[in-house]
């Protein structure tokens, strides 16, 4: 599909998350500072009768291309919306991030696929449609329409602009284990973590490690009871020379580090490379 439109899908990593309270439908409130690493999937779209998904990439053989795949979920949902009706779309996903990882992978390929349909087909549907279609495929999908750093609210869907994020590095490493969103929050340890206090800005990395040692990932515990080599991880990265910060994203397996620069967040990933882990080491997603 060389030459067909393309766009990348970004990480998304919560620096911190908050569990505020639960809705009568037993949603869980939260309270989270989004933002996006450079690491990324890539989707492809070209014209096409039909719509269709191929998959490949190292995480290829975590996802099938069937009708519940979210990124055909948000074909359909958009071509809904669309007038005149589309034709189709022949997508292409290259996979290079690990599935169930809680660094909103499938959330940022359904926001990828939104965005890049809406430039083929033309679309006339509005900012507000479009993120209403993103919030119908899941809560996390309408903050990586943007893919900027954002304060998340609500279950996800209420988004304010973040504390301005100066220059910094990040390593991500998963453990090679899937861990299942439900299941860490049906293992959560029972209450509730008001919300944070951020100052409207950092001056740098350190400054805003500093800060973030005051917040928690609420989920963090209970995927370390699933999951305890995220324990692991999480030593190896406090361990390593120039981490200001390291916590687990989302609902996990997938952690992140913060240093001064992407250059030695890429000699961090290399020394802490082992076998089975997944690792990264670069800057933030900078949208153009």
């Amino acid at each position: 599909m060389t030459g067909a439109p393309a766009g990348d899908a970004p990480a998304k990593i919560n620096l911190f998350l908050h569990v505020t309270g639960r809705r009568a439908d037993g949603y869980h409130l939260l309270d989270s500072l989004v933002v996006f690493a450079a690491a990324a999937d890539r989707l492809r779209a070209a014209p096409s009768d039909t719509l269709s998904l191929s998959i490949d990439g190292p995480f290829a053989a975590g996802l099938g291309a069937d009708d519940d795949n979210l990124v055909l979920r948000a074909g359909r949902a958009l071509a809904a919306h669309t007038h005149p009706a589309p034709a189709g779309a022949a997508l292409s996903l290259h996979k290079a991030l690990p599935v169930a990882s809680g660094i909103g992978g499938g959330s940022a390929d359904a926001a990828a696929a939104l965005r890049l349909l809406a430039a083929l087909w033309r679309s006339d549907t509005g900012e507000k449609r479009l993120a209403a279609i993103a919030l119908g495929l899941g809560a996390d999908v309408p903050v990586c329409l943007a893919s900027r750093p954002a304060r998340m609210g609500g279950v996800g869907e209420v988004l304010a602009p973040a504390p301005a994020i100066p220059e910094l590095g990040m390593v991500l490493i998963n453990p090679g284990i899937a861990l299942p969103t439900a299941a860490v929050f049906a293992a959560r340890d029972a209450g509730f973590t008001p919300p944070a206090i951020l100052p409207p800005a950092w001056p740098t990395a350190a400054a805003m490690a500093a800060d973030l040692r005051h917040t928690t990932n609420d989920l963090e515990p209970a995927a370390i009871r699933l999951c305890p080599p995220i324990a692991e991880v999480l030593a190896a990265l406090t361990a390593s020379p120039g981490c200001h910060l390291a916590r687990m994203s989302g609902s996990g397996a997938t952690c992140f580090a913060l240093y001064d620069t992407p250059a030695a967040a890429k000699a961090a990933a290399a020394a802490l490379a082992r076998p089975g882990w997944w690792s990264w080491g670069g800057g933030l997603h900078r949208p153009r």
